[in-house]
């Protein structure tokens, strides 16, 4: 419980944020549930109030909106918006996605931005924070019409980013096609070759297991999470939304770990399998969604013993262990309750801030094990650090080196959260110690640096 003057503090803080970012919901919600973790501390040390350095952290340092103009194939002329939130640069030059999807506005960009910087503090990498995008949908696209995009969103973001300025990566809708495309346009208009994306293909200064880098930290820190009270993924069910690239791994090493997965997702419904995924059908997955860019519904083709479920989210299935990694406020308070009475004991997030402020309250009020995206989907920009680490030194590490320091960054993520989040009971309020741990790393270096 607060006290009263902090109270006032949380209350003032969001007046104001809100009086200057007006229907930016998704922004303000970000916001919100850190502050209320590093309030009291900021309060206990009242030089970070004089200093106002959580007011400097929720003002991005630049935010870049511009126009992509575009033809399809059939000469037709049209007109997205492109943004690119740079937020902090306490620690090292910006670093995050690249979002296409209709969804894209300045709320989510922002929100996603905020979430970065402290994700990125946690990694234990030098990595500023940053995200972009835009309202650009690449489904149903031909491949030249994703080039064409992709080379016009470029020629102007290339102004705008470098290997020491703003290393941008891959997000929903934008894969290794669309990385390529961009990394092609951007070498084209600047005459070099340098690590300015990551998520790169491997024969050109990619690293390895990047794209399973999220999907494997989200299970590696969701183990660490259950090892605190003697469990583990073995015989356990496993519930998984998406079947993007996070899912997809997500699946992968939790069917490695000894679980069954029973359900994917897409923006259309889920598919819900008793029997579990097996290797078989995962491969079948990874076949649909990647090479035919199909809909999760075409499962229940393949596999007549499957359910699909239109227009519904499935964490209304009996399960041991949630992994939400499609996108953002995809639980509810219902969907949380759900969960809970179904005897899920853990939820790790592998998407960025997928459960709304009712859902982690139940989560938390219930006593299960639950960590947000900043710290359990962390995996996919640690990496994204490693690849920029390899691509500095002109080297490739091999995949068991990289899954190596992947596993020990999501160890000491975790570690970290242990530390700072701790109650009074024993128990673990992972949002609690990954916000706190975060923001001491950023207001540290940006009292270093002075007011700039």
């Amino acid at each position: 419980m607060m006290n009263n003057f902090v109270q006032n503090y949380v209350d003032g803080f969001m007046a104001g944020l809100v009086a200057c970012n007006p229907g930016e919901k998704e922004f303000h919600q970000a916001v919100k549930e850190v502050l209320e973790s590093v309030a009291p501390y900021i309060v206990e040390h009242p030089y970070l109030m004089d200093q106002k350095v959580l007011e400097r952290i929720a003002e991005p340092e630049r935010v870049i909106i511009f126009r992509v103009p575009w033809l399809d194939d059939e000469g037709e002329i049209h007109i997205n918006r492109g943004y690119r939130v740079q937020m902090n640069s306490a620690i090292g030059p910006y670093k995050g996605g690249l979002r296409f999807h209709p969804s894209v506005n300045l709320s989510i960009m922002k929100f996603l931005a905020f979430e970065q910087t402290f994700k990125n503090s946690l990694t234990t990498l030098p990595m500023g924070a940053a995200k972009g995008g835009s309202d650009f949908n690449p489904k149903g696209k031909s491949d030249n019409e994703v080039m064409r995009f992709c080379q016009s969103f470029m020629t102007e973001l290339q102004r705008h980013v470098g290997q020491d300025t703003d290393v941008p990566a891959g997000d929903i809708g934008v894969g290794s096609r669309e990385i390529g495309y961009m990394f092609g346009q951007y070498k084209r208009l600047r005459n070099e070759f340098t690590g300015v994306l990551t998520g790169k293909g491997l024969n050109w200064g990619g690293s390895p297991l990047r794209p399973e880098a999220t999907g494997y930290g989200v299970c590696y820190f969701a183990s660490a999470m259950l090892e605190t009270r003697g469990d583990s993924f073995e015989g356990k069910t496993v519930v998984i939304s998406g079947s993007g690239n996070v899912a997809q791994y997500a699946a992968q090493k939790a069917l490695q770990l000894g679980a069954k997965v029973v359900t994917f997702s897409d923006s259309n419904g889920y598919v819900y399998d008793p029997a579990g995924i097996d290797e078989e059908k995962l491969a079948y997955v990874f076949e649909l969604k990647n090479i035919y860019r199909g809909r999760i519904r075409e499962y229940v083709t393949r596999y007549p013993e499957a359910q699909y479920f239109e227009k519904a989210r499935p964490w209304n299935v009996k399960c041991d262990i949630a992994l939400p990694c499609a996108t953002q406020n995809e639980i509810d308070g219902d969907d949380a309750r759900a969960l809970v009475s179904n005897g899920c004991i853990c939820v790790a997030e592998g998407a960025n801030m997928p459960s709304m402020p009712e859902a982690i309250e139940v989560f938390q009020k219930a006593r299960i094990l639950y960590s947000p995206g900043k710290a359990s989907n962390a995996g996919g920009v640690a990496t994204s650090g490693l690849e920029m680490s390899q691509n500095s030194m002109r080297i490739k590490w091999t995949a068991e080196e990289v899954d190596g320091h992947l596993h020990r960054i999501m160890n000491d993520i975790h570690e970290a959260c242990v530390k700072y989040g701790t109650e009074e009971d024993g128990y673990i309020n992972y949002v609690k110690g990954a916000n706190i741990a975060s923001f001491i790393k950023i207001a540290d270096a940006m009292m270093a640096q002075g007011l700039v």
